[in-house]
């Protein structure tokens, strides 16, 4: 029966709540790969809909249109990619670097068009698709921070170093997901060695952020 005295689980509405989140979740991962292969204003809701295999109702229940649709599917990807990058707590420092380095570079290696439309920042000058870019940019300072310094909030320079540290990597990993020359592990150790050159760079104009000891690689 799914009426109970208050406080009692309501297994009726919580399988249905389940199946809602699995629902939207495979939408979702449908968006990607539409996404994927077509542009966003080549893509209409009757498109999505038909290469879906569902009913235009359920994409607009769940995301009440296509903008917030795609925006979902980016925020997916971003949480995605976050949690990945920020992965390795409790190793030492300079280890937690090179976790957090090769754990973005999977990311992008697995979900080329995900990775793509994060760093793009999404389709035409979009505020806020392109704030959510910024979020994921500041998530990956604070955390190649952290892993530094070992505390995520940091001074302008150090910051303003990271962030273009940051921004090289991107358009380095996109060029690599682009043109796969050079195997993982080598594209992890070059953005390592990058990130070595400007943490140095940082220490040697303020002796209040030390460069931290290079980590040995077991891999």
């Amino acid at each position: 029966m799914n009426i109970t005295r208050q406080g009692a689980v309501r297994p009726h509405r919580a399988r249905g709540t389940q199946r809602s989140v699995a629902r939207r979740a495979e939408l979702i991962a449908i968006g990607r790969k539409l996404f994927a292969d077509t542009s966003y204003d080549a893509l209409s809701m009757d498109d999505i809909a038909r290469q879906a295999h569902v009913a235009k109702g359920l994409i607009y229940y769940y995301f009440q249109s296509k903008r917030g649709y795609y925006l979902a599917i980016i925020q997916d990807a971003v949480a995605g990619l976050i949690d990945l990058a920020a992965s390795g707590v409790g190793l030492p420092p300079a280890e937690r670097v090179h976790r957090t380095i090769d754990s973005y570079l999977r990311y992008a290696e697995h979900h080329h068009a995900a990775y793509r439309a994060i760093v793009s920042g999404g389709v035409g000058f979009d505020t806020e698709v392109h704030a959510i870019r910024d979020g994921v940019r500041e998530a990956m300072v604070a955390t190649i921070a952290e892993g530094a310094y070992g505390r995520r909030a940091v001074g302008p320079l150090a910051r303003m170093a990271l962030l273009g540290w940051v921004c090289a990597v991107e358009g380095a990993t996109l060029d690599w997901i682009d043109r796969p020359g050079l195997p993982r592990e080598t594209m992890s150790d070059l953005l390592v060695r990058m990130l070595g050159g400007t943490l140095r760079a940082v220490e040697e104009i303020d002796p209040a952020y030390p460069a931290p000891e290079p980590a040995r690689r077991d891999a």
